[in-house]
């Protein structure tokens, strides 16, 4: 990744950029989760969430929250994380987002890759993802198999799809 941007762990100052990217990401498609339910997730899991800082302005260009999950099941976008969190060995990708003038830059490869590496550090053995937006197709060239057997709930959108690839 160019020396133009860091990807570090998200503090707690950095919610409001992380609410304002995922509300321009996802309102008009109805899939904006809102402030309560993506902190209940990243709460599952601090050391998995990421953002992308701009190193010039420190400012939050873009963020990835993962969380353990279990296998062929993912979070409801309509309902807040509640509870412990999951022991598995699957880490769930809930959300990336960058910010819209970013996109096409391989951004989101470098904090998937970061991600990956995570995963593997703390011993996962897969990571899943739901696929929105036909995102999916993107997604099988970084090695993520379709599980369309997988029953995603209604709030993430009709073509929805669930998908995981092995760590490593």
């Amino acid at each position: 990744m160019s020396g133009e941007f860091l990807i570090r762990q998200l503090a707690d100052g950095d919610w409001d950029a992380v609410v304002a990217l995922e509300h321009d990401a996802y309102a008009a498609d109805g899939l904006s989760e809102g402030r309560e339910a993506l902190q209940s997730r990243a709460r599952r899991s601090p050391g998995t969430c990421f953002v992308l800082e701009q190193c010039d302005s420190g400012a939050v260009r873009g963020y990835l929250l993962s969380l353990p999950y279990p296998p062929l099941r993912c979070p409801d976008l309509a309902v807040a994380e509640a509870g412990e969190a999951f022991a598995t060995d699957n880490l769930h990708v809930h959300d990336l987002v960058l910010a819209e003038e970013l996109r096409g830059r391989e951004l989101a490869a470098n904090l998937m890759e970061h991600v990956q590496a995570r995963a593997a550090a703390e011993g996962f053995a897969q990571v899943s993802m739901v696929a929105v937006r036909g995102s999916d197709i993107l997604l099988r060239f970084y090695g993520y198999r379709a599980h369309r057997e997988v029953a995603v709930p209604a709030s993430y959108g009709r073509r929805a799809v669930y998908m995981s690839r092995p760590v490593g």
